[in-house]
């Protein structure tokens, strides 16, 4: 059972090459580029992964080309700043030397690397993710953000790990709340959600609780309290973009 790699990389050439070079184990790497502007592209090519240019489809639409055009049914599926431990990608290259005909797909435990440490609250972890799939046995769901594969199988959890180094500062942070939050509020509008003028102070305060207290990030110092004030942070705005979309839309109709 061969199997390949799949990666969505944009402008990722400090963090790509970690990832590639902990891939050995793989038959296939794909990486799916949407017009990078630094060596992302060159980077991949020179060590041996085959490169497909495609237009940015949004995060399930991206991945779910990526994994259309890889050579093989099996195939695992990163980001350009995660990575594979040499344990995890022993164990995947015995799960295709003996395939399971029962098991559609495999899901790891992820860990969360910022600021040189492992965060171990927060939420953070343990973070479990499907990742190795059978291609024919499901596909990713079509959120905006947060998008996961649905596999239509057996999915069986493994513990070993995919290391991630997804934030390299605050401002990381700042911009991935940002981003995430304009598209969750999308992805609510979608839904038919409603808002009230008071649901971004609820949900902010309550996220803040939650990361901080009840999921210990005060635990992981001042990174830990700044997580949980970002997560609030991303909470807030995801309802008040909402709240705003839906002021502009009756401001809209009522002209």
């Amino acid at each position: 059972m061969p199997v390949s790699v799949a990666i969505i990389a944009k402008d990722e050439e400090k963090r790509l090459p970690h990832c590639l070079d902990s891939l050995s184990f793989a038959d296939e790497v794909l990486v799916v580029d949407s017009a990078s502007r630094d060596r992302t592209v060159e980077i991949a090519k020179a060590f041996g992964a085959r490169v497909l240019i495609e237009p940015w489809r949004g995060y399930a639409g991206q991945k779910q080309f990526a994994v259309n055009h890889c050579l093989h049914d099996w195939v695992l599926i990163l980001d350009a700043d995660e990575w594979i431990s040499r344990e995890t990608g022993n164990k995947v290259k015995s799960i295709s030397d003996a395939p399971d005909p029962a098991i559609a797909a495999y899901s790891f435990l992820r860990k969360s690397f910022f600021h040189g440490r492992w965060i171990r609250h927060c939420g953070w972890w343990p973070d479990r993710v499907v990742r190795l799939v059978n291609r024919r046995v499901g596909q990713f769901n079509d959120p905006l953000v947060h998008e996961q594969w649905i596999s239509n199988g057996k999915v069986k959890a493994l513990e070993l790990i995919i290391e991630h180094r997804s934030f390299r500062s605050y401002s990381d942070l700042i911009h991935k709340m940002d981003r995430y939050s304009t598209l969750a509020a999308q992805d609510m509008l979608k839904a038919g959600r409603g808002v009230k003028w008071f649901s971004p102070f609820s949900h902010g305060a309550w996220m803040f609780v939650r990361t901080y207290l009840l999921e210990l990030g005060i635990l992981e110092g001042f990174d830990g309290f700044m997580i949980s004030v970002l997560n609030a942070g991303g909470s807030f705005l995801k309802y008040a973009k909402l709240r705003e979309i839906r002021l502009h839309q009756q401001y809209l109709e009522e002209g």
